[in-house]
């Protein structure tokens, strides 16, 4: 007797291998994934430094100073002042003096796990470390 397309069925063996073979793929996959989000949320940080750098080029231009009282640029900073970026994953601090200034991003909550960059700096001479988080 002849059996009906219907009556077949799929074994345990090959439902296996196709775990196994998801499995594998996963493992290979994930890492990847990982990395290029953790690369991915350094923009943040990265826009973070740039934007506020910018702000303090243009009080140094217009006030000769870096922490003019006349300039908010630096009043986030001011003693240990720190600010978050929008997604809550760096925390950015800054030490600004007259004539220099110093912006650290350090990594918080799931960002920590990327070593690479778990502290971001920029300085007044365009000065950025680590450079393979640039």
């Amino acid at each position: 007797m002849k059996r009906r397309a219907t009556e077949f069925g799929i074994t345990l063996i090959e439902l296996m291998v196709v775990v196994a073979i998801v499995g594998i793929l996963a493992a290979i996959a994930y890492p990847s994934y990982r990395a290029t989000v953790n690369r991915t949320h350094r923009t943040d940080a990265r826009a973070v430094l740039t934007n506020t750098a910018q702000l303090l080029e243009k009080c140094f231009t217009q006030y000769g100073a870096y922490n003019n009282a006349l300039c908010g640029a630096a009043t986030p900073y001011a003693g240990s002042g720190t600010t978050t970026t929008q997604g809550g994953l760096f925390t950015v601090s800054g030490v600004i003096n007259a004539a220099t200034y110093t912006l650290t991003a350090t990594a918080a909550l799931g960002q920590t796990a990327d070593t690479t960059c778990l502290v971001i700096t920029l300085t007044e001479t365009n000065t950025r470390a680590p450079t393979a988080c640039w």
